[in-house]
């Protein structure tokens, strides 16, 4: 049995450190989530396509929105919302987040 495996996909993991701190550099997002920065950027990317977070500029820098309200995606999880996941699993991201 493999020890590499994880119980969350890279889209979460990105959504956390999003949740976490919305100023964060795709830079940082990679080296957090341990991905490279091409692939952070399609994950952002994907995330925002589905509505699960908005892109703002401040100034030359990226900030990002939350959609708390959106349901998972997987039809296991479907009657949940994002905001339950950040609440389950990161509690304590205040709603500024959000």
């Amino acid at each position: 049995m493999s020890d590499d495996w994880t119980f969350l996909t890279n889209h979460a993991h990105v959504l956390l450190a999003v949740a976490r701190d919305p100023k964060l550099r795709l830079r940082d997002i990679a080296e957090l989530v341990g991905i490279t920065e091409r692939t952070a950027v399609g994950i952002v990317s994907d995330l925002e396509k589905g509505g699960y977070i908005r892109r703002e500029k401040v100034g030359r820098r990226n900030r990002y929105v939350l959609n708390r309200d959106r349901p998972l995606r997987h039809p296991l999880e479907s009657h949940h919302e994002v905001g339950e996941l950040l609440e389950a699993i990161g509690h304590g991201f205040s709603s500024s987040a959000s």
